[in-house]
């Protein structure tokens, strides 16, 4: 598996609302991105953010959760890191901008808002279920291992 030490991963979606199908992709490309070194960057919070850390964990990995709130008991104890905003929603903004790539799993308003500011800045989107735009710099994946293989070409290409 190819180098992806120094990437930043945000892997965002819903959190009560996320399917067990969210859950288990959001698990399977979380652990195989931190595989092959990259630090996965969530909102902190469950759903798919808490299985993203689980995966990066089972893999030995980084995960950096970003919380809405201001108190970090709060997060999802499965990241490596909690850092709390106290931002509410406007930290979506942060966990787009620390990431290198935005993979959002499954859909929800506050998913829909990570896509739109990542294509806005020209961040490279892979969604998987849920959200699928036509927009510029966003692509989809039918499951988690091409996911993980969109993410590898994304980060591969030169900016």
């Amino acid at each position: 598996m190819a180098d992806l030490t120094g990437a930043y991963v945000a892997v965002v979606g819903p959190d009560s609302a996320a399917t067990p199908d969210d859950v288990a992709t959001a698990t399977q490309i979380a652990e195989a991105l931190a595989r092959a070194g990259a630090t996965i960057v969530t909102g902190g919070m469950g759903g798919v953010m808490r299985a993203a850390a689980e995966g990066a964990r089972r893999a030995g990995g980084m995960s950096l959760g970003l919380l809405p709130g201001s108190d970090r008991a709060s997060g999802s104890a499965e990241h490596t890191v909690l850092v709390p905003t106290g931002l509410g929603e406007l930290r979506n903004a942060l966990v787009v901008r620390a990431a290198d790539v935005v993979v959002a799993v499954g859909g929800s308003w506050g998913t829909l808002s990570e896509i739109a500011l990542a294509v806005r800045t020209g961040m490279p989107v892979v969604t998987v279920g849920g959200w699928h735009l036509p927009a510029p710099g966003a692509m989809v994946a039918a499951d988690a291992s091409e996911a993980v293989r969109l993410v590898r070409e994304a980060v591969a290409r030169p900016t």
